[in-house]
């Protein structure tokens, strides 16, 4: 079984995002199971500075028509740290940029004729592979115009859409819809016309064979009228083919055991070296390491989703106490703006960290002893299944794969590794991080909730048996993708 993956993101890229970690973790697992995947994403400016990654090109090149315009494509090849095969599609006029989808929060105005040529190339590339590929899987909305093509030109290729944030859906205006050069019978209520406009998410929905999201609780969410962000309607009609598959954690790159970016390793049975993690992260950040509270953590997009408008009003509140905090990540001007004027207030207690890096975002696991996640979406909840490990006590507010992961700790029963939040609003986040510091007290049953945390096993291997089932189930199917 032959598999291509196509995506707007991965590796190598080094940054903060659930969709770089699972094109890191999924495809490795797929092929430590013997099967056949590749990934194709875009040659970015970032892989292209970066010396450390090996690659090479091809020389295979197509011209690929974006509306009245022709681009030529180029492909250059090489390998993630996990050994699975790259395809780097490579067009400077569009991806020779500083940022991914935008800079400085704003989106690039072409991203239309973006993505359509990258849906477009990595197709063609789909066609050139060599024995034949019988599955193209597309992630998120940047790739989700392939099932479309794929329809639309009666390729042999079975496609499956993975669905990790509803929210963005690839909404453009509708004279867009010309750059696709396909027929204007696509262009309708059955197509990938959503009110007037271009929508590439909707078109995948309509047009793969198989939709999956990334746990069994998004995929209810998505389907209602306040989680599926316009397209709940849509997908409600096509839940026969929406499966829910949760995905796993990397636990090669993200266990304290073995993590060689850590000063010093540790597990459930031997934590000394998470006190020794938590003292470098503090002199790493200077921040002060008498107060004898917590320290908090997050490695997050800064964006209103992440829940940053809840925990912005709360900064004040939280930092006059004997608290230490570090954020890392970057999104929102105006988010990064007044996180950097907290920072300067409260210079001894909190740091704030703009630039992603590798290095200080496993010093945060292993360092902080309680993770924030604000998030008003967190559809799969990778972030909270690096924390347990780390032995880093989530405060969380209920919402997609939170609610399968964590589970919130109740002092009656003794149960439970974290605490959870059910109303999101910054007065219901505080009540649970007041409750997460009342607990921290008592280091005898903290550390028994670090233990129970550390122990639970979120791996791979079920979530790629399960996709390999999938794929398997879906060969040798007939296709049932829309008219």
């Amino acid at each position: 079984m032959r598999i291509l993956m196509i995506s707007a993101e991965g590796p190598p890229l080094q940054r903060a995002g659930a969709l770089v970690d699972v094109m890191d973790a999924l495809p490795s697992a797929l092929r430590g199971r013997g099967r056949e995947v590749s990934v194709a994403l875009p040659f970015y400016h970032e892989i292209k500075e970066n010396r450390a990654f090996k690659k090479k090109d091809t020389g295979i090149t197509v011209d690929v028509q974006v509306g009245d315009k022709t681009y030529v494509a180029r492909y250059l090849e090489g390998r993630s740290a996990g050994g699975v095969q790259l395809f780097l599609v490579r067009c400077d006029e569009f991806f020779n940029r500083s940022g991914i989808y935008g800079e400085r929060g704003k989106p690039y105005e072409d991203n239309a004729a973006r993505f359509i040529f990258f849906c477009k190339a990595a197709l063609e590339l789909a066609r050139r592979l060599t024995p034949q590929l019988q599955i193209l899987h597309v992630h998120d909305w940047a790739a989700a115009l392939v099932p479309v093509f794929v329809y639309a030109q009666g390729l042999p290729f079975k496609t499956v859409l993975t669905i990790h944030h509803v929210a963005e859906q690839g909404s453009f205006w509708g004279l867009d819809f010309r750059l696709t050069n396909l027929p204007e019978l696509f262009f309708t209520l059955h197509g990938v016309e959503f009110f007037g406009r271009l929508n590439f998410l909707k078109g995948g929905i309509l047009y793969a064979d198989r939709i999956t999201t990334v746990s069994e609780h998004y995929r209810r969410e998505i389907q209602t009228l306040s989680g599926g962000c316009g397209l709940d309607g849509v997908l409600r009609e096509n839940a026969h083919r929406l499966s829910a598959i949760l995905d796993g954690a990397d636990y090669a790159r993200w266990n304290p055991a073995s993590d060689r970016l850590l000063p010093a390793r540790y597990d459930a049975r031997r934590l000394r070296g998470k006190q020794v993690c938590r003292e470098a992260l503090l002199k790493e950040m200077n921040l002060a390491s008498a107060p004898r509270g917590p320290v908090f953590g997050m490695v997050t997009r800064v964006v209103q989703e992440k829940g940053f408008e809840i925990l912005v009003p709360l900064l004040d509140r939280l930092l006059w106490d004997d608290v230490r905090l570090i954020i890392l990540g970057e999104g929102d001007p105006a988010y990064e703006t007044a996180l950097a004027v907290a920072a300067r207030k409260f210079s001894t207690r909190f740091a704030y960290e703009k630039n992603y890096d590798d290095k200080l975002a496993h010093l945060i696991e292993a360092g902080m002893d309680i993770s924030l996640i604000p998030s008003r979406f967190e559809p799969a909840g990778l972030s909270a299944m690096y924390n347990l490990k780390y032995g880093a006590i989530p405060v969380a507010c209920v919402t997609g794969g939170i609610q399968e992961i964590i589970v919130d700790y109740a002092p009656t029963t003794d149960s439970g590794y974290g605490f959870l939040c059910y109303e999101y609003s910054s007065e219901a986040f505080w009540d649970a991080i007041k409750r997460a510091r009342q607990i921290f007290r008592d280091r005898r049953l903290w550390t028994r909730l670090m233990k129970q945390a550390m122990a639970r096993n979120f791996s791979w291997d079920v979530s790629a048996q399960r996709y390999e089932d999938f794929y398997r189930e879906l060969v040798g199917a007939t296709g049932e993708a829309a008219a």
